[in-house]
């Protein structure tokens, strides 16, 4: 060990104190940065739906993985595959964003491949997030501009008028 000093969280765990963007990548110390989601929360479907979907608009589809990833460690085991999943696409969006297109597709087609595999519950519109996975996948292995998360951000529910 190199002897230099790491971040602990109040467990005496190892994390990074540092600043992130709204893609989750560190910024300098002294930086200003955007607010990292709290661990651990444990929220309704409805509102992790609601929380997750204000951050994919938002073009933070990191922070809308961390949402996910806390319904899937703190909801009921049959649903756990269908929040993986959505975990899986937000990163996606978020590797596709940083210019990581292989690694983002890789991971799109991945989320939706288990949101294929797990119960269209909670008004969720399983089929039209799994195609606009696959279809963002298919757009990333072709040259292409930098991907906006914002005007990229999938519509979570089903309803009328929205993709």
């Amino acid at each position: 060990m190199s002897g230099t000093s790491r971040d602990r969280d109040a467990e005496g765990r190892a994390r990074s104190a540092r600043p992130r963007d709204g893609l989750g990548r560190p910024l300098p110390y002294g930086v200003e940065g955007v607010a990292r989601q709290p661990e651990g929360v444990v929220r309704t479907a409805a509102q992790t739906l609601e929380e997750a979907q204000r951050l994919l608009d938002a073009g933070m589809p990191f922070h809308a993985h961390e949402v996910f990833e806390d319904a899937w460690k703190s909801g009921p085991a049959e649903e756990r595959v269908l929040w993986r999943g959505l975990a899986q696409v937000a990163v996606g969006l978020t590797h596709a964003a940083r210019g990581n297109t292989a690694g983002g597709a890789r991971l799109l087609r991945r989320g939706a491949g288990h949101l294929a595999d797990g119960p269209a519950v909670h008004g969720i519109d399983v089929a039209g997030v799994v195609a606009w996975a696959e279809e963002l996948a298919e757009r990333l292995n072709e040259p292409a501009a930098p991907v906006d998360p914002a005007a990229e951000a999938p519509r979570l529910l089903a309803a009328p008028g929205r993709r």
